[in-house]
């Protein structure tokens, strides 16, 4: 993305952040399933995605109505995406939260994260019981960014 403006993706200012949670959640899984991807680039999942992309995972889209979003197929819900799902990166409103860990509890997914702005306590709560690793209210992008110079 270099010369690119970057995706509209901000920090919040939090300082909770435990950085083995977030290196294990990004560097040791590459399957991610983008739930509430959208066609249009000024949307922050579209260029969060993107860059995750370019930095080599492998994405999947969940939006209902969408076939192809960065040339990369999308399904209308996680249970109907093909083979394992690692990461479900969540941009939807909170209260979509809890159908979504649903799904991803089913799907035995690895790590649950809930972009800027996104938190259910509750929700969150039922995917840490059944061994999902979860980031709420934090910047997948930003993380990534971040992780990697302090690794470099």
């Amino acid at each position: 993305m270099a010369g690119e403006e970057s995706p509209r993706c901000f920090t919040n200012g939090m300082t909770d952040f435990d950085d083995a949670t977030f290196s294990t959640a990004l560097f040791n899984h590459r399957r991610i399933a983008v739930v509430g991807l959208s066609p249009r680039p000024e949307r922050a999942s579209h260029g969060v995605t993107r860059y995750m992309i370019e930095a080599g995972y492998e994405i999947t889209g969940v939006r209902p109505g969408a076939r192809s979003i960065l040339e990369r197929p999308v399904y209308s819900d996680l249970d109907q995406v093909p083979g394992p799902i690692e990461i479900v990166d969540v941009f939807r409103r909170a209260e979509a939260v809890p159908a979504i860990v649903d799904a991803a509890i089913r799907r035995q997914a690895r790590v649950l994260w809930l972009q800027l702005g996104i938190e259910h306590p509750e929700a969150e709560a039922r995917a840490r019981a059944a061994g999902i690793i979860v980031v709420s209210n934090r910047c997948i992008l930003i993380e990534h960014r971040r992780l990697q110079r302090t690794a470099g």
